[in-house]
């Protein structure tokens, strides 16, 4: 099976760029998508191909919005607004279904209708596959310094608001896990976590040890949620030892071309689904003019 996970930073701007192409090119068998960022009939007709399309779009218009694509109809399919946009290849209705409900991990609430997480269980195989856009967060309060930031100093908030989504989805992931192993089924976290693991997933990684997504709560929080037992890095572990394969590059200046980038969208499989991978890395476009986002897909192949 071929996943790929892909930040499109707007489907309509992604579709004027070449996604539709990308797509049908690369032929996944599941897409997961973030910042989709486009009401239901705001979405292109023929976007998604033959496509399954399942979409929690959120409740902010232009904001957000996460994604799965499949090539059959999911089996379930859970977000955490308890509805789901639902088309099946071809239609462009746009009535949201409304989910059997689920509990959500307490400090989850404020976040439920942002649309940044949804989870179906796959068709094709025993496997749980969710999307995921992590808040971007910003700078703790101390660390903040006028005249030095593309943003307004706002006291912390952006970072206490993105610690707090955190704290609270580690305990939603770790349910989630448990419940795919109690159904039988392997889970496949994907998506845009807003956050650089280690040194080798930011090229200068020196500068940006006081950046948002690379602050070391930030990190010690990924430490946490991964381990042999419970959630693997696919791609780090098809890819040891090495800096990169970056996801997302600045539009400013010459970054994409120096590939100055930053690995911040990930697959996160359990451990039997992730020594099932066979290849993994980024579709890193040849050149910045055709850049479809300032995201690149990330793309496994599973021998599954």
């Amino acid at each position: 099976m071929r996943i790929a996970t892909f930040n499109v930073n707007g489907i309509r701007a992604a579709q004027r760029r070449g996604f539709e192409d990308w797509l049908g090119d690369r032929g996944p068998d599941v897409v997961a998508l973030q910042e989709v960022r486009a009401r239901a009939e705001a979405i292109p007709p023929g976007v998604f191909g033959d496509y399954h399309l399942t979409y929690d779009e959120g409740d902010v218009a232009g904001r957000n919005g996460v994604a799965v694509l499949t090539r059959r109809a999911p089996v379930a399919v859970r977000t955490w607004s308890g509805t789901a946009l639902m088309r099946t290849p071809g239609e462009m209705h746009t009535e949201r279904v409304a989910l059997d409900p689920e509990p959500l991990a307490r400090g989850l609430g404020e976040f439920a209708n942002q649309g940044r997480y949804v989870e179906v269980d796959l068709a094709e195989a025993p496997i749980t596959v969710a999307s995921m856009y992590l808040p971007k967060g910003g700078l703790p309060a101390h660390l903040q310094k006028p005249g030095r930031m593309r943003e307004a100093p706002d006291s912390g908030a952006r970072y206490d608001r993105k610690m707090r989504f955190l704290s609270a989805f580690a305990r939603q992931l770790t349910r989630s896990r448990r419940t795919a192993r109690a159904r039988g089924r392997e889970l496949l976290l994907m998506g845009d976590l807003n956050i650089a693991h280690t040194r080798s997933d930011v090229r200068n990684w020196r500068r940006s040890n006081q950046a948002e997504g690379f602050l070391p709560e930030e990190r010690e929080w990924f430490d946490s949620i991964l381990s042999p037992r419970t959630l693997v890095d696919v791609v780090r572990r098809q890819h040891p030892g090495v800096d990169g394969p970056y996801s997302w590059w600045s539009w400013l200046g010459q970054s994409f071309v120096n590939d100055i980038g930053w690995r911040i969208d990930y697959h996160l499989a359990t451990p039997q689904l992730a020594r099932a991978a066979v290849t993994a890395g980024t579709d890193r476009e040849p050149a910045a003019g055709r850049r479809m986002s300032d995201h690149a897909p990330v793309v496994v192949d599973y021998d599954f």
